[in-house]
């Protein structure tokens, strides 16, 4: 499709191109990882400004990441104008364990990467209980789960 939309095919616009080459996905690409007992969350973000660009919360033991790339407009207009870019609004909600403190959270932005390093609480065993299963219906329907059990 690039042929199509590259050099010397079709003038169509940016948006639309861009939506059809696939590249309309709202959420954004994450490595993620363990380090010891801290999560690390790395997002490629080159060309923000992570003071104004980047919302970082915590919800719902989930994080929730947003963030903002503007396309620069005095670039749009001029002749021969082509990016493979992204622009727009892009979110990414990640689960966490239960019990994750907000004050265990860094975020830092570098060399147009963001990284969320997450300290994560102590777990302990996961406890396994067996269930039961009892068939309703026909002979065992009239008999209480004690009587099943013998």
């Amino acid at each position: 499709m690039d042929n199509l939309f590259g050099r010397g095919g079709l003038g169509v616009p940016e948006p639309l191109r861009r939506f059809l080459q696939g590249e309309s996905d709202p959420s954004l690409r994450i490595e993620q990882y363990q380090e010891g007992d801290t999560l690390v969350v790395r997002v490629d973000l080159p060309g923000i400004d992570p003071e104004t660009d980047v919302d970082i919360s915590i919800a719902d033991d989930t994080l929730h990441i947003e963030a903002r790339r503007e396309e620069d407009a005095e670039h749009v207009d001029k002749k021969g104008y082509r990016t493979e870019l992204r622009y727009g609004e892009r979110t990414r909600s990640i689960p966490l364990p239960r019990g994750v403190s907000q004050d265990g959270i860094v975020a830092t932005y570098e060399d147009g990467v963001l990284e969320i390093r997450i300290q994560l609480p102590e777990q302990s065993e996961p406890q396994t209980t067996k269930i039961r299963v009892v068939r309703t219906g026909g002979r065992e329907a009239n008999q209480s789960p004690e009587d099943l059990s013998n």
